[in-house]
Order: structure tokens, then C-alpha cells, then sequence
């Protein structure tokens, strides 16, 4: 019989030319344009698709492509990353070395940071020759490896990277999120394979019986129902039969058996136990399974592959099918099956593997009660935590359920299922899984333990009050462990910096601390800091809140987004900078909360274009890993960055996308920025009393809002107010002015706007003059350009023309340095009447379409990307994040209708300045 190289090795390609015409054509397509394109092949198990795939890649590779050819695997699809580690490890020239994907795979915790580095090498090599990654069988892709998929093809799609995925037909899976992901973002086609026509089938017949089959062999295919794999295993068993006339019963497993039976009792059992391994095993291991020695299988091992069920690729034994691993493991016993399962679990272990590689075997076999199985999954999930939190949520949720209610352990499992869940973002199941644990009446340290590990879960889903409560009662219960008690006094902290009365919660997170401190429970501190950080922060005391989410930056780095907000509150932005380069050099960790930062300090440096990329950019990579903690606040801003650019378009499509997540979460803080930017669109409308009823909103939202609100904005409701002609509402924000000022005596913005509110108030173009001389020392353009604005109202309506002229003008250039080309218009017009000089004015709008549609850092990197660097490269050199540089790239496609690389090269070389 012919093994998997002999003359059937071809018989998928017939009946399938149409379909390889069409691979070819993307495969030609992408060498020629330059940019990326993805390619599904679906269809059931043993239609073809492997062999398509085979040929496709062949096709590639004497086309020039450099390849990495993977397959994900039934039984290995938890390891992360293990499904595209095929891909990227394959071939004479892999993508990445060994020795750098062990080091990402081992080293980094973080989905979006691995995924980047991915990419980054993936676009290098694309650099000088198209890439070709292909993937068999996706549905069964680990989570990670899915988890890049949705993500690589859309962020490499301006490089000659083409992605090649087969996969079963299913309703919904993994194959359907990947191709959604792609679609719209590069060229996707979708190849279906359909049962062979009866002609193909008969030509499968000619190449494997080396003549026509006659009317009895045709008779028996058409039980293959045109599925290829089928009718080519049912004519091995032709071949294999002692008789030409020896009928094999149409049904592979059936057509497996009769091939089987020739098979010495051994190399059956042998097979067998590679079976529960997988299509892919290591010899060893399905050696210890049988209990013998490897030495004593190489005759089985040489009689299963002559008998072409197995390939050995020199490091692995295969399955030459799926289908022939399955229709061999239905033999085994469903009993023997679980058995065989738990043994496997318990042998790779032994033999020194990670547990990860052990918990297929474990989701098989275990059973209730069953503690190793439970202490293996438990420390699997602390393995993949860091990289995909819903597989380590689903393996503790697993865990739990093997535990039954008697048991001890089942609390420790069920305070770990916790914090998993509360890690993936699945709070809820968290609240429920403990509440449903706690009621279960355990003990009074564990009901504390229970309590504290729901804090986190809490928090996230803005629960303050329900935060308090539980912690308040889990201290008053007692019985609580020292680390514990302190955790709880912490978590308290944390829900009481959400309330109205800030000096107790100051009061009780110092004591909180305390306890932190002299227990030396790291979590208990952390969470003391935060609670202390948030405290002064929503009491409008800058310098405090600095002081702590320093010491907390200093415990934890993943805390220095913190830290930098804090810097740029006390008007330091050079610390605020140096912080930023620090934590792109370390490879910062929260890598969304990261980018808030940027953005809070490029929006105060006036970089108005850059921060609206930056928060752009913030929300995608909190949408990828399913945290959307900032994106009112986000959406909020670019709001108002669109309207002081004048595209009211832009900034209704933010305000309606703000008061979307607004319903998802409706916190205090949410709702007061989301009302005040309705405050600041019904004022561009022309509706004064909307306006100034939505400010009163804020003012009634929580009094801790104010302080957030006051730093940069307070003008903008001070104005609504005597527009609206509600002086006491004006009045009172200037009084908070004011106070926040008293809080910050040291940072020359606060001192400033306080100054400012008061001219407003006031109609005193004194304090109004003050106000401009005060900011002048603010690293603020945006808010040094609203008091000149200010003032020059001031002293046109005074008459003092001259005067006005000068505060109006500088106060137009400073709003259109910032890219605030409408605030700059509205000035100039003002300018205007107090006969102002015209020449320099704000700049027109931009076009949208075009190489002068692009914003200054669009330009640079257009230029850079041209010049060959990659995203890294022009990052590096821009002092950016590389997903910064991929926000701002595909903008610049999208003006200039240009989708590859190459295609850009071309465009800039051609502009009268290169």
C-alpha cells in the first residue's frame, strides 16, 4: 500500500482546480500590490482541504514567498500560543528563532505586547519578501494563537503578508472571528469544498488502482459521498485485501477496522494509546502509556507506519488523517478512554512536561473528587493567566466544579476561580461564583478571604456602595487573617474615595496602610495607595495625589500611567515625558492605560492630533483585551478635540459612542463627563439652556466630580452659565476655581484658571490680564489660549481695540499651532473686529482626502514607512508606541487610497519635496 508520499499523495486536487485557480490568484495578487490578504478554506473532515493547502503553499513558495506552515491540534489547542508556534518556527528561514519565541512565550506577560512582537517580526521579513503564514485546522487554534489571528492579518495588512486558514464547517467558532476581523480590512476570500462529482471520484479510483475502476469499485465509492479521504481509504483497503473481491463496507471507521485487523495485537494497542495522545505524540510518551520501554515498540511503531497510519516527521509520530486518529480512538472503550486519559495526564507530568500540556487529558478523564487532577489545573491556570485569563478562568471553573461541597479544598479553589474571572473581565461570574461559595456558610477567615478576593470584581463593575458593604461586614464578622483584614480595610478605602465624605476615607485609608505596612501584605499596600491616590485626587489636592501613586508606581510599575496623570496634574509634563519614555523602554505592562497617559499628555501639550490618535488607539487595544476602562473619558475628549477642529460631524459620532459605553458604565465620574460634553454640544447648538441645565447636572453628579471637571474646563461652564444668564451657577464654579486653587497653590494652571474664572465672573479685565500673566508659566497652549481669547472679549467690549487686537491674535495662533483650527476661526473673527492684521491667520481646515489631509505625525511616518522602517523602527525613532504608529499609518492609507507599503514608497517619492 502507497504511504502518505506515495501516488494518492495528489488525489485532493481532483475536481479542485477552480479552487486552487483562486489561491493562486491571491497569491499573485499580494506579490504584486504589496498588501495583505487572508484566505479561509472550509469544509468537512477529509474533503480536501489539507491537500488544497499543501499545493497552495507549494504554489507560494516557488513564487518567492517565505513560509511558515502550522496545524493546530485537537488535544493541543490550551498551550498558548502552541497552534502558531508551528507557523512562525517552520522551515530552513522560521520567522523568528527558537531561542525568540521561547523568550516571548516565557518572559511576557501580555497579550498585546506578545501580539506586537509577533507582528514586528512578521513585518521584517515581509520587508524584502512576501510572507505566507498558513494554518490548518484553526478550529482548534489554542486561544492565544486565535487571539492573535483576529489581530496580525488587519495590522499587517499594508505588507505582503498572506494568511492561508482551513477549518471545519461550524455554525460559529474560531474561523468566523478571525475572517470577521479581517473583513474590511484587507481582500478575504472564502473557499468552500463540496463533495467531489462523481468524475473526480472515479479519477481517485485511476490514480490509486493504476486503472480504471471497473462498475463494482464505482458502486462501492459512491459510500465515500464524494468526501475524498473516504473513498482514497476505502480503496487502500481494496489495495490491502488478500482478494480483489474482498468487499470493504462503505464508513471510515468500519474501512479502518478491516485495515487494523491485519495489524499485530501490540501496534493495535500502540496506536490505540497515541489516539489519546493526539494526531501529533512523542513516541516516549505513547511508550509509557503502553508500559514498555521504546526500545521494545520500534517494530509496532515501523509495522503502523508501512501500514500508512502514521508519519514520523523526525521529532513527532502523526496520524497521516484526523480521521484515521478518530476513527481509531472510537475503538477504545468510553470507560478505557477516560482511564487511559487520566493516566496520560499523570504520565506527562512524571516525564517533567508543564501542566498545560497535561489538562486536555485532565478535562477528559478527571473525575469529581479527583485533587490531582484539580492541583494540575490550578497550577495551569496560574501558567496561562498573565497571557489568556478566559482560559485560566475556565480551567479554575472547571476546577471548582471537580471539587464537591464537602470538601476544604473547594474554597481555596474557589477564591483563585475568582480573581481568574475578575482577571478575563467576567466579573459578574465572579460575584456569582462567590456568592454562591459563601453561601455555602464557610468559616469566618475563609468567608473573609471570599470577600476580599470579590474586591476586585466590585470595583470593576462600579459597585462602590456594594464594595463597602461587604468589606464593612467581613471586618465586623472577625476571624479574619492579619493580610486579609488589611486587604479588606483597603478595599474599604477604595469604595470610600466614591463617596462624599473625604476626609473619613483619607482617614480610614491611612489606617488602612497601617495595617498594610505592618502585615507586609503587597496587595494590601498596593490597594491602600490607590485608594489614598484616588482620595486626593477627587479632592483636587494634585501634589498629594502625586506623592502616592509615586509610592505606588514604585511597588508596582504596572502603576505608572498612574503616576505620569499625576505628574501632568502639577503641571509637570517633563516628568510626565521622561516617565513615558521609561515605560516604553521597559515594556510597559497595562499597554491601554499607557496610552491614556500619552494622550492626557499630548491633549495638554495641545498635540490635539496626536492625542485623538492616542485615545483611538487606547480604545482598540481595550476593546481587543475586553477592558473598557477609559473609553467614555476617551470618547469625551475626542469629542471635544473635533469640535475645537471644527468637524461637528467627528464629534456627535464621539458623543453618541460616549453615552453607548456611558449604559455599560454608568459611574458617577462617567456620567459627569458625558453631561458635560452634552452641556458643551448644546452650547455649539445654539441651545444656551440645555447648556446650563446639563452643567447643573455635573455640579449635582458628585461633589469630587468638580475637581476633575475644574482642572481644564471650568471656563467653558462659566461661560455657558452667564450666557445662560444663571449667575449663581457661574458664581459657584468660580468659588471651586477658587478652592482648587488653594489646593494647588504650586501649579501656575490652577492658580491661573482660578484667576481667570474669577475675571469672567467678575467682568474684571484686570483679573483677566492676571489670569493670561499667571498661565503664562502653564505648559498648557489649549488653556493659555482660552484666557487670552478671554481677555481680548474683554477689552474689545471695552473699547480698547488696540489691546484687544494683541490678546486676540495671540490667542488665534496659539488655538491654530495647537491644530484647534475652529477655536482659532471663531477668535480671528473677533480679531477681525478689533482690527487686527489678517495675514497669518488660523489655517483652513484640512482636506479629508490627500497628502495635505495629513496631520504633522501622520506625514512623518508616512515618510519614514516609505523609507523602509517598519512600525518599530518608526516608533523608536518618534518615541511612540508602534501601536501608535499603526493608528496614525492606517489613517494615512485611508487619506491618500493607497493599501501597501509600496504603494505609499511611491506616493511620497513623488511629492515636490522628497
Amino acid at each position: 500500500m502507497a504511504g502518505a508520499g506515495g501516488p494518492l499523495s495528489r488525489r485532493g486536487l481532483r475536481g479542485r482546480e477552480a479552487e486552487l485557480a483562486e489561491l493562486e490568484a491571491l497569491i499573485a495578487s499580494v506579490a504584486r500590490t504589496g498588501s495583505g490578504a487572508l484566505a479561509l478554506v472550509r469544509g468537512e473532515p477529509g474533503i480536501g482541504k489539507t491537500t488544497l493547502l499543501a499545493e497552495a503553499v507549494s504554489h507560494a513558495r516557488a513564487a518567492g514567498f517565505s513560509v511558515g506552515v502550522g496545524k493546530a491540534d485537537e488535544l493541543h489547542h490550551i498551550v498558548p500560543l502552541s497552534s502558531l508556534a508551528a507557523c512562525v518556527l517552520d522551515g530552513d528561514q522560521p520567522l523568528l528563532s527558537g531561542d525568540a519565541f521561547a523568550d516571548l512565550a516565557r518572559n511576557h506577560d501580555q497579550r498585546i505586547w506578545l501580539v506586537e512582537r509577533l507582528a514586528e517580526a512578521i513585518e521584517a521579513r515581509a520587508g524584502s519578501v512576501p510572507v505566507l503564514i498558513s494554518l490548518d485546522d484553526v478550529q482548534w487554534a489554542d486561544p492565544l494563537s486565535r487571539f492573535a489571528l483576529q489581530r496580525l492579518p488587519a495590522r499587517l495588512r499594508t505588507s505582503p503578508v498572506l494568511w492561508m486558514l482551513t477549518a471545519r464547517r461550524e455554525p460559529t467558532g474560531p474561523a468566523d472571528e478571525i475572517a470577521a476581523a479581517a473583513a474590511g480590512e484587507l481582500p478575504t476570500v472564502t473557499v468552500s469544498l463540496g463533495p467531489l462529482s462523481g468524475a473526480a471520484i472515479a479519477q481517485l479510483a485511476g490514480d490509486a488502482l493504476g486503472a480504471a475502476a471497473d462498475e463494482r469499485v464505482r458502486d462501492l465509492l459512491d459510500g465515500a459521498g464524494g468526501n475524498p479521504f473516504l473513498a482514497v481509504e476505502m480503496l487502500a483497503g481494496l489495495r490491502a485485501a488478500e482478494t480483489p473481491d474482498h468487499l470493504v463496507p462503505p464508513g471510515l471507521v468500519v474501512g479502518v477496522r478491516g485495515r487494523l485487523r491485519s495489524l499485530k495485537p501490540d501496534t493495535l494497542r500502540f496506536l490505540q494509546m497515541g489516539a489519546v495522545l493526539g494526531r501529533s505524540f512523542a513516541f516516549h510518551d505513547a511508550a509509557a502509556l503502553c508500559g514498555r520501554p521504546t526500545t521494545s515498540l520500534i517494530a509496532e511503531l515501523e509495522e503502523a507506519v508501512r501500514a500508512g497510519l502514521l508519519d514520523d516527521d523526525g521529532e513527532h509520530l502523526v496520524f497521516r488523517h484526523d480521521l484515521l486518529r478518530q476513527a481509531v480512538y472510537a475503538d477504545i472503550l468510553p470507560s478505557a478512554r477516560k482511564a487511559l486519559h487520566r493516566e496520560a495526564a499523570r504520565s506527562l507530568v512524571t516525564a517533567g512536561r508543564r501542566p498545560v500540556d497535561a489538562v486536555p487529558h485532565i478535562l477528559r478523564g478527571a473525575l469529581p473528587g479527583d485533587e490531582d487532577a484539580v492541583a494540575l489545573l490550578q497550577r495551569a491556570a496560574d501558567d496561562v493567566l498573565p497571557v489568556t485569563p478566559d482560559l485560566a478562568a475556565d480551567l479554575m471553573t472547571r476546577a471548582l466544579a471537580l471539587v464537591p461541597s464537602a470538601r476544604p479544598l473547594r474554597f481555596a479553589v474557589g477564591e483563585q476561580a475568582i480573581l481568574c474571572l475578575a482577571r478575563a473581565g467576567r466579573n459578574r461570574e465572579a460575584v456569582s461564583t462567590g456568592d454562591g461559595l459563601l453561601a455555602e456558610r464557610p468559616p469566618p477567615e475563609t468567608f473573609s478571604r471570599l470577600q476580599a478576593a470579590l474586591g476586585g470584581a466590585l470595583w470593576n463593575m462600579d459597585l462602590a456602595g456594594e464594595l463597602r458593604r461587604r468589606a464593612e461586614a467581613a471586618l465586623a464578622m472577625g476571624g479574619a487573617a492579619p493580610e486579609v483584614a488589611a486587604r479588606l480595610a483597603a478595599l474599604r478605602t477604595m469604595a470610600l474615595s466614591r463617596g462624599h465624605d473625604l476626609p473619613a476615607a483619607r482617614e480610614a485609608g491611612e489606617t488602612a496602610l497601617r495595617a498594610a505596612t505592618a502585615t507586609g501584605d503587597r496587595e494590601a499596600h498596593i490597594l491602600a495607595l490607590a485608594g489614598l491616590g484616588e482620595i486626593a485626587q477627587n479632592a483636587g489636592e494634585s501634589a498629594v495625589a502625586l506623592e502616592r501613586f509615586a509610592a505606588l508606581s514604585v511597588i508596582d510599575s504596572a502603576f505608572l500611567p498612574e503616576e505620569i496623570v499625576a505628574h501632568l496634574h502639577v503641571d509637570d509634563f517633563e516628568s510626565g515625558e521622561r516617565l513615558l519614555l521609561q515605560a516604553r523602554e521597559a515594556g510597559a505592562t497595562r499597554q491601554a492605560v499607557m496610552l491614556w497617559a500619552r494622550g492626557q499628555h499630548d491633549l495638554g501639550l495641545g498635540r490635539l492630533d496626536d492625542a485623538d490618535a492616542g485615545f483611538l488607539t487606547m480604545e482598540r487595544l481595550e476593546d481587543e483585551v475586553r477592558v473598557p476602562v477609559q473609553q467614555v473619558n476617551g470618547r469625551v475628549i475626542r469629542s471635544r478635540i473635533a469640535l475645537l477642529r471644527g468637524d461637528r460631524e467627528a464629534a456627535r459620532e464621539h458623543l453618541i459612542a460616549a453615552r453607548e459605553r456611558l449604559a455599560a458604565r454608568p459611574n458617577p465620574g462617567n456620567t459627569a463627563a458625558v453631561r458635560f460634553l452634552e452641556a458643551v454640544h448644546a452650547e455649539a447648538d445654539g441651545d444656551v439652556r440645555l447648556a446650563v441645565e446639563k452643567i447643573r447636572d455635573v455640579q449635582q453628579e458628585g461633589s469630587f466630580m468638580r475637581w476633575r471637571l475644574l482642572r481644564d474646563w471650568v471656563d467653558a461652564g462659566i461661560r455657558m452659565a452667564l450666557s445662560g444668564a444663571d449667575r449663581e451657577l457661574a458664581e459657584d464654579l468660580a468659588a471651586q476655581a477658587e478652592a482648587h486653587a488653594g489646593r494647588n497653590p504650586a501649579v501656575p494652571t490652577a492658580t491661573g484658571i482660578a484667576a481667570q474664572a474669577a475675571g469672567l465672573v467678575r467682568n474684571d479685565i484686570a483679573m483677566l490680564e492676571h489670569s493670561v500673566e499667571l498661565l503664562g508659566a502653564s505648559p498648557r497652549p489649549l488653556v493659555r489660549a482660552a484666557a487670552s481669547a478671554d481677555l481680548g472679549h474683554a477689552l474689545l467690549a471695552a473699547g480698547r481695540r488696540a489691546q484687544a487686537a494683541d490678546a486676540l491674535t495671540h490667542a488665534r495662533d496659539t488655538f491654530a499651532a495647537s491644530g484647534a483650527t475652529a477655536a482659532a476661526a471663531r477668535v480671528q473673527r473677533a480679531a477681525k473686529g478689533a482690527g487686527a492684521d489678517s495675514r497669518g491667520a488660523a489655517a483652513v481646515q484640512r482636506p479629508v482626502q490627500g497628502w495635505e489631509a495629513l496631520t504633522a505625525s501622520e506625514k512623518k511616518i508616512a515618510r519614514l514607512v516609505a523609507q523602509g522602517h517598519t512600525n518599530r523602527s518608526a516608533a523608536d525613532l518618534l518615541v511612540v508606541s508602534p501601536h501608535t504608529v499603526n493608528t496614525h499609518l492606517t489613517s494615512a492609507f485611508r487619506k491618500l487610497s493607497v493599501n501597501s507599503r509600496v504603494q505609499l514608497a511611491n506616493l511620497v517619492m513623488a511629492l515636490p519635496d522628497s
